[in-house]
């Protein structure tokens, strides 16, 4: 596990930074309000939390441990993958989103880019695409699920029926 980098930032990108540790370039995925703190050519240090998949290993930086150990935290819940926690983190600080998950506020969680009670709209596509539809199909069929969802959407394998239902008839 990589806990934390510090080094010379050599570039940045609207969603990671380049930081220099011991002669090797380290590319760090960061939230905007992290990246903006940072200037090229100038020394950070980053918590850090590594992310490994099948096919990469991913490294995402944080201005604290505070917001690093809430990220993964994040992750424990069902559905929720470090893109999508690091959406959350963008949002809101650590403390708020503590308080809006003790108090049940989904309202402020879900104001987070692409959370939409669980990222439902791509789990559903995902699962269309799986099972044989086109992409196409499943984002025509998904958005008319979406258009049918008032209020919290209803668990995913409810929309995906939903989903698969809409599809049936077209073909």
């Amino acid at each position: 596990m990589i806990a934390s980098v510090r080094g010379t930032v050599t570039a940045t990108g609207p969603d990671h930074a380049v930081v220099e540790v011991g002669g090797v370039g380290l590319a760090v995925y960061c939230a905007p309000g992290t990246l903006a703190d940072l200037r090229v050519g100038q020394p950070a240090r980053l918590a850090t939390s590594l992310v490994v998949r099948e096919d990469s290993l991913t490294l995402y930086g944080f201005a604290d441990d505070d917001a690093k150990q809430l990220f993964e935290l994040l992750q424990t819940a069902s559905g929720v993958g470090p893109r999508l926690a690091q959406a959350v983190l963008a949002v809101h600080p650590p403390d708020a989103v503590r308080k809006a998950i003790a108090n049940a506020d989904t309202a402020a969680l879900t104001r987070a880019a692409g959370v939409t009670g669980g990222a439902w709209p791509e789990q559903v596509r995902q699962a269309l695409v799986g099972l044989g539809w086109t992409a196409g199909q499943a984002d025509q069929a998904v958005a008319a699920v979406a258009e049918t969802v008032d209020g919290p959407p209803p668990p995913v394998p409810v929309l995906l029926k939903q989903a698969i239902r809409l599809l049936g008839r077209t073909r």
